[in-house]
């Protein structure tokens, strides 16, 4: 609802304007950045400006600057990066390109802002040249999120956000359970049962969101669907594969096998308790989750185990990417075939894949270095060691297997709208899973475009 609303005051803000030159002047003394630096040379070849909402991606674009202008000295550049907060950037980056003046020649781009950017007359640089280099090595999945609507590429993602499931082997070890032959959810669910008798109750197999679509999408990159119709396309929840999801958790709670989530979401500080009280025993969730644990959850090292999510029918895909920020060059950017070049080799070249993985923690979209030794699988990377598993011998498993369900301008209203409402119906009130689809439909027919 919350980007619902700022799309809508963004458009009311441009209705009202008196001209586009004016938001840019207005955009610029209400959004100020809670931190600036320059990295880079004076006498560079070319000066750029970099925003981000996430001072940490600016800390790790720093280090590429550097590393770059070793490697170049030849086209050496100076990039000064601002940090704003996350409304405040992606407002302010609307008006200054709607504006015509005032935008970064760089900018990160949240992939729930994406489909604000890319529609008719999109005032993004194409990178396909630029990402050339490193375009049959990338996780297509990832790619496809941030093209334009002609399909062409105008972001370089960050990390794949594939999902996979968690396990705490220690419960399932105390039980006498098997986790690792769980190959199709009928087989989670019959472990889910025998945890439930062996434990009295105690111990649920899993918790279900209400206020996150994780599952779902999961579902849907299995059956190759996805509600939002892709580019272009038109909304539709009444999919098989929400279907079965759905019908599928409203059953494992009514056979106490599973729990809502507390707060509606697992990765809220009431999910990370309930995971550290051996409360809940499992749970499909992207590779970036392995931060909560190492974050909020340090006492858990050593218990959790990572596999491949379970399929409806053997031989379905088994993940789907989540979240995630496309970094783009604008079309104010003076130099934007060496920004774009720095920019594809910062977040996709080995040297930047280093960074991302050990620095930021995300699993990176270069599938080149997911079997290199010292990359993936070093004990000085703190998930190596946290896990029982080496995190990229599971996605080297999923590597084919990784599904795409699209961002797009209806995103925002379609995961409101489910998140505040349908899943309630289901998983809360247990109405009928037909129904609370069809309710939903009705309401997204008349709201979404």
């Amino acid at each position: 609802m919350y980007r619902k609303w700022l799309a809508l005051l963004l458009t009311g803000t441009m209705a009202l304007s008196m001209g586009a030159t004016v938001m840019a002047e207005e955009a610029e003394t209400e959004a100020a950045p809670t931190a600036v630096t320059t990295v880079g040379p004076d006498d560079a070849a070319a000066s750029f400006e970099l925003w981000s909402f996430v001072d940490l991606h600016n800390e790790f674009y720093g280090k590429m600057v550097e590393e770059w202008n070793a490697q170049n000295p030849d086209k050496q550049v100076q990039i000064t990066f601002s940090t704003y907060p996350y409304s405040d950037m992606h407002n302010k980056l609307m008006m200054s390109l709607q504006a015509g003046s005032g935008a970064p020649d760089m900018c990160d781009v949240e992939i729930g802002q994406f489909p604000n950017y890319t529609g008719e007359d999109c005032p993004l640089y194409a990178l396909d040249d630029a990402m050339a280099p490193y375009a049959d090595t990338m996780v297509q999945a990832r790619l496809d999120v941030y093209k334009n609507e002609a399909g062409v590429q105008v972001g370089v993602p960050t990390h794949v956000g594939a999902t996979v499931m968690y396990w705490n082997a220690e419960i399932f070890e105390q039980y006498g359970l098997d986790y690792k032959s769980v190959k199709t959810w009928d087989d989670y669910t019959a472990l889910g049962e025998q945890l439930r008798d062996a434990s009295n109750g105690e111990v649920y197999l899993t918790s279900v969101d209400t206020g996150g679509c994780d599952w779902i999408w999961v579902a849907m990159a299995e059956y190759g669907e996805d509600w939002t119709g892709g580019p272009g396309g038109t909304v539709n929840v009444q999919l098989e594969s929400v279907k079965n999801m759905l019908t599928m958790q409203q059953q494992w709670l009514n056979d106490g096998i599973a729990m809502v989530s507390t707060d509606g979401h697992i990765d809220l500080e009431a999910g990370y308790a309930n995971l550290v009280a051996g409360k809940v025993a499992s749970f499909p969730k992207a590779m970036w989750y392995m931060s909560r644990f190492t974050g909020y959850m340090p006492e858990m090292e050593g218990k959790f185990d990572i596999t491949p999510c379970p399929a409806f029918e053997e031989g379905q895909p088994r993940s789907v990417a989540i979240g995630g920020t496309g970094t783009v060059v604008t079309n104010q950017c003076d130099n934007p075939e060496l920004a774009a070049e720095w920019l594809a080799w910062a977040k996709c070249s080995p040297e930047g894949c280093n960074h991302i993985w050990n620095d930021l923690g995300f699993d990176v979209c270069n599938t080149a270095v997911w079997t290199d030794e010292e990359f993936a699988f070093s004990d000085d990377n703190a998930y190596n060691t946290f896990f029982r598993v080496k995190p990229y011998e599971v996605l080297n498993e999923i590597a084919d297997e990784i599904g795409t369900v699209y961002t797009t301008k209806n995103s925002p209203t379609l995961n409101d709208y489910m998140c505040t409402t349908t899943l309630n119906y289901v998983l809360e009130d247990g109405m009928d899973v037909e129904e609370a689809l069809q309710d939903a439909q009705d309401y997204l027919d008349f709201e979404c475009e």
